[in-house]
């Protein structure tokens, strides 16, 4: 795709806002020329549908564009993800089989790996057992009815929730991913007698088996149910305010988009929506640059999330966790640490330092944000350093550099005996190990070499710590994306429609049994159909990936793999995908057998409506690199200060080569270039960092 001059009209537009801890970044795409305008907007937590209209309204400013022309809005957002980790949710009640009233009180016997077992206490769970009601009622595990479902006590149950005056519930039946029957008639019951109860049914939410990941799944679904339907009615609303009547999609865990109606179904889908479009982003700009296997993290204000892409695809995983939960439903496999631009820096009564998890957030952020905050952070410990010109977002925000250099005085130099910059570097550091200690968990604890990857640091802060980071892991190349700190916006306009349907179906090496294979994948296939039928997905545009987790008899836990059969179901078939297996657990655990039986557990079919593909605009070639030098600044490297040149991005083009020491300036971030290190431009606008040695 080629340039198009500044002048030329503007096409059919697409919008990505992403909804951060500090701020709201927007992402303006215009499909027929590539042209692309971001903004960042101050996020606002008390309702972060403030912030997305505001978002839109800035970035319809910034490109010049009339709403009309809006033809897709894309959003990335984290208030199920806040709701659940600051359990801010409503008080929720359960229907389960009588029993297992204790099922999610129980849960799983492990604690997490840091966590000291004499003073660890379990977590209150999202219903206590008082709220849980039992009804008679029971299937076996192949779904055949051993009991009748009482239906007058789950009247009973109804009556006794809304008086309560409990708004919404979850509904756990045993064994219902074999038989569904039982769990949707109570599922009718409630909603006829009570249409206002918000209902969540595991059937629906994830019908397969592990009666606990299946009941805390459900479970949080109710929790998020009700914030989350009213926030996408306000993000429905603000958009309607903007001028906007296209469609408005949000992003899902698992990478994808759909519709508000399917995020107001299964809000939990949504928990970790912000980070999976980061992941989606990095995985685009990596393609463009030539590059499959990426290391991705996103340094925002209060957090950096960590994830892996290898073969340009993201790491999926069924076993994830947000807080203190399990969620079984696929997602982007995202480590998230509480290490930011807004980590708060303290001594502890021991006399060590500390930096994070606490973060200073949007309000008050930063000392040198000049809005309240008085606690030093990584972003204050960057400007005394030198890493920060003295302004923001393209000279529009001041930074105060003296209030930052008190700060850190006064709460980390003078209590630690130390000099101003060496408390300032020992915040970064701090910080950079523990970010290092999160990429080794998705790369060395995996059997995976971060070497042979390369490192694309993005959010606000990650071009400040990249050169660090990638130095301490070993990568030989860094990517540091064209608009790194609105990359998840980005990632938002090239994503496609998604959904995912499973349902398990136990079968034994031996005894396994094709045609019921097929008549499961013919099950939810029809079920994804109807979801794109739902999405309006034009039959051209629509893709089914057809998947079988397996396992060895006895683990624990499956493998995913790709149904081999490209749509045919015989004999060959799943032995080709039992072979994929044995190769695939070999690669992961060192080891095969041929004497332990394969185990099938769970039939997958992934839904996907492809969108209109989004080319990566190219950057015009040349540029002088003298002409895009702003000025020069006094950076303290650990082997001395030196005075650095900062350069404007927006004049750098295609092909252009930077020597390091360097500070590259931009509206949505600041890339700090190290001594040893050159940077080219690609083609795409991204740079390429790498050591001296490469050269």
């Amino acid at each position: 795709m080629k340039p198009q001059p500044m002048d030329a009209p503007i096409g059919a537009l697409l919008i990505g806002v992403d909804t951060g801890g500090t701020f709201t970044d927007v992402a303006m795409l215009d499909a027929s020329s590539g042209r692309m305008w971001v903004a960042k907007t101050a996020s606002t937590p008390d309702d972060p549908s403030r912030s997305f209209g505001q978002a839109l309204a800035d970035g319809l400013s910034e490109a010049g564009a009339p709403a009309d022309q809006v033809e897709r809005v894309l959003h990335g957002t984290t208030v199920a993800t806040n709701l659940i980790l600051e359990r801010k949710g409503p008080r929720v009640a359960m229907i389960v089989t009588t029993g297992f009233r204790y099922i999610v009180e129980i849960g799983r016997h492990n604690m997490p790996k840091r966590a000291n077992p004499f003073v660890w206490v379990k977590p209150k769970r999202p219903a206590q057992p008082d709220d849980i009601w039992e009804v008679p009622g029971r299937l076996d595990h192949r779904g055949r009815i051993v009991q009748e479902l009482d239906e007058d006590a789950v009247r009973a149950a109804a009556n006794e929730i809304v008086r309560q005056g409990i708004e919404t519930v979850a509904v756990v039946l045993l064994n219902s991913y074999a038989n569904a029957d039982h769990e949707r008639r109570v599922g009718e019951i409630l909603r006829a007698d009570y249409p206002g109860l918000q209902v969540s049914l595991s059937c629906e939410v994830l019908p397969v088996i592990r009666e606990y990941e299946r009941s805390i799944t459900t479970l949080l679904n109710a929790y998020v149910m009700p914030a989350m339907s009213s926030y996408v009615d306000r993000l429905e609303q603000r958009t309607l305010e903007q001028g906007i009547h296209a469609p408005l999609l949000v992003m899902k865990s698992s990478g994808g988009v759909s519709s508000t109606r399917n995020a107001r179904a299964r809000p939990v889908e949504t928990v970790l929506s912000g980070p999976a479009a980061g992941a989606v982003g990095a995985s685009f700009v990596g393609a463009a640059a030539g590059f499959s296997d990426l290391i991705c993290i996103d340094i925002g204000g209060t957090s950096a999330d960590i994830g892996l892409i290898q073969g340009g695809l993201p790491y999926l995983t069924t076993s994830g966790t947000v807080g203190d939960w399990s969620v079984g439903l696929p997602m982007i496999d995202i480590l998230t640490i509480g290490a930011g631009g807004g980590s708060i820096a303290r001594v502890t009564s021991a006399g060590s330092l500390q930096v994070g998890p606490e973060s200073a957030g949007a309000r008050p952020g930063p000392v040198c944000y000049r809005r309240g905050g008085t606690e030093p952070t990584v972003t204050d410990a960057h400007l005394v350093l030198g890493h920060l010109t003295p302004y923001l977002l393209a000279g529009r925000f001041g930074l105060d550099v003296d209030g930052a250099k008190e700060a850190i005085a006064r709460h980390i130099a003078t209590p630690l005996g130390l000099d101003l910059e060496a408390a300032a570097r020992g915040i970064l550091e701090v910080a950079d190990n523990n970010m290092v200690g999160a990429i080794r968990v998705v790369s060395v604890d995996r059997g995976l070499d971060p070497r042979d990857f390369v490192l694309v640091p993005f959010g606000g802060a990650g071009p400040l710590h990249g050169g660090t980071l990638a130095r301490m892991i070993g990568c030989k190349t860094i990517l540091i994306p064209p608009a790194p700190g609105v990359l998840a916006a980005l990632g938002l306009l090239v994503s496609n429609l998604r959904a995912e349907f499973a349902r398990t179906c136990l079968q034994l090496a031996g005894r396994y049994d094709v045609d019921r294979i097929a008549e499961v994948f013919d099950e939810l296939r029809a079920d994804a159909t109807r979801w794109l039928d739902a999405e309006q997905v034009a039959p051209a545009s629509r893709r089914l990936l057809m998947q079988l987790d397996l396992r060895y008899k006895d683990q624990g836990f499956e493998l995913e793999l790709a149904w081999a059969g490209a749509g045919r179901f015989d004999e060959t078939a799943l032995a080709q995908t039992i072979a994929a297996f044995h190769a695939k657990h070999e690669r992961l655990y060192g080891f095969r057998s041929s004497d332990i039986p394969v185990e099938l557990v769970t039939v997958r079919v992934d839904a996907i409506g492809m969108l209109p593909a989004v080319a990566m605009p190219e950057l015009a070639a040349g540029g002088s690199v003298s002409a895009a030098i702003t000025g020069e600044q006094r950076v303290a490297f650990r082997d001395g200060p030196a005075q650095v040149p900062v350069y404007d991005r927006t004049r750098l083009g295609a092909g252009v080569r930077i020597e390091g020491p360097a500070i590259v300036t931009q509206l949505d971030s600041t890339s700090l270039i190290l001594p040893g290190q050159w940077v080219q431009v690609d083609r795409c606008g991204s740079l390429i960092v790498r050591e001296e040695s490469g050269s």
